[in-house]
């Protein structure tokens, strides 16, 4: 086994930094039925055919244990204007859900408001790497309001503007 280089976490996240994602708020249910939520911008789409996605989650996050006891799962693509969806669900809360309309989704899993777009899935398949769990959903449905969706990049947030291909 070779020895890993050795990178200041700081540098390394800040190059990451570099590569503009959207965001996205993962909900679930866990085994009581309660509403989890996080925020996530490790979203990749991976087949359309079957449509299979994937995100990652640290285990060290304290809602890991939840999410991977979930068989059914929501990918709540923000909009741009939901910053604060993103900050309330990135950090740790008594109740992240107050005050945020949802619906119910696929098995209960709740649909957050205003989205550009909601993804639900069903567990594909989940596979452990470096500290954190790499999630596949098979979705299920889909819908998309078409609305314009919120990027980060650089520790910020950002528009996406589509130019003519």
């Amino acid at each position: 086994m070779s020895a890993q280089p050795h990178f200041d976490a700081r540098d390394y996240r800040k190059a990451l930094g570099h590569f503009p994602t959207g965001v996205a708020v993962i909900t679930a249910l866990d085994v009581h039925g309660a509403r989890v939520g996080m925020t996530v911008n490790s979203f990749v789409s991976v087949s359309l055919s079957p449509p299979i996605i994937l995100w990652c989650i640290a285990r060290s996050t304290p809602s890991y244990l939840a999410f991977a006891r979930a068989n059914y799962f929501a990918v709540n693509i923000l909009a741009h204007g939901q910053q604060a969806l993103s900050n309330r669900f990135a950090r740790p809360s008594d109740d992240k859900f107050a005050g945020v309309p949802c619906r119910r989704g696929l098995d209960g899993v709740p649909l957050i408001e205003g989205c550009a777009a909601h993804l639900e899935c069903s567990l594909h398949e989940r596979h452990v790497v470096g500290d954190h769990d790499i999630i596949f959903g098979h979705v299920q449905q889909f819908t998309c309001a078409g609305a314009e969706p919120l990027a980060f990049a650089m520790s910020g947030y950002g528009r996406v503007v589509a130019e003519a291909a």
